[in-house]
């Protein structure tokens, strides 16, 4: 049965296909890169950086910073610096907390990194599609116009059906994609929320809930 479609909608549909590959590509490998770098970071190893507070707010201060200078984690090098702020200038606390809020911005950086790769993958995945799928229509359509006698239906259909697959691969690319920047974009605030607590904390003391004011 002779198709009514042109080769042109053939061509688009691949390079619209190819696109949207390459975008799923790009994605996936985002997403490995960004879950090995917070293991590599140290992301959320809250339990650890509890450790090394207690430490110093026991006396322990000796040990406190040995155990942060392993630098293990996010929390840990912001401990190290806020600690050494306040061994250099013990009667500075300003200093210590320039100095812990510096390495936070760092920090926060570079588990940043990448993350607006993510976004843009949410955002032009669907975009492409539709495009994708606007190209298709008009050429299915622009065969109808032309064709003459009576047109198989089941022809016309099949071509609507192939311009609406690119617009269902990009929702679903970018559906996929904004579940995992937002996953990642959870750990990163937690790691904020903690980064704050823990330089206060290291400066000025914790703070009893259980006590009252």
């Amino acid at each position: 049965m002779e198709s009514f479609l042109p080769e042109s909608f053939n061509i688009a549909s691949l390079i619209v296909f190819g696109a949207l590959g390459l975008l799923s590509l790009l994605a996936s490998a985002v997403a490995i890169y960004k879950w090995v770098q917070f293991m590599m970071l140290g992301v959320g190893r809250r339990k650890r950086a509890e450790e090394i507070l207690d430490n110093w707010l026991s006396g322990r201060a000796d040990l406190a910073l040995q155990q942060a200078q392993k630098r293990k984690s996010v929390l840990a090098r912001i401990l190290q610096a806020v600690f050494s702020g306040v061994q250099a200038k013990p009667g500075d606390s300003t200093y210590a907390e320039e100095l812990g809020r510096q390495t936070a911005i760092i920090e926060l950086a570079t588990m940043t990194d990448r993350m607006r790769t993510l976004e843009m993958v949410v955002q032009a995945a669907p975009m492409l599609g539709l495009l994708g799928t606007v190209i298709g229509m008009i050429d299915a359509f622009s065969a109808l116009a032309v064709a003459e006698g009576a047109v198989d239906p089941t022809i016309l259909a099949a071509g609507i059906y192939t311009a609406l697959t690119t617009t269902a691969a990009g929702l679903a690319i970018a559906l996929v994609a904004y579940f995992v920047a937002n996953y990642f974009e959870s750990r990163i605030e937690r790691e904020r929320n903690m980064i704050e607590t823990v330089i206060s904390a290291a400066i000025h003391g914790r703070l009893d809930p259980t006590k009252k004011l």
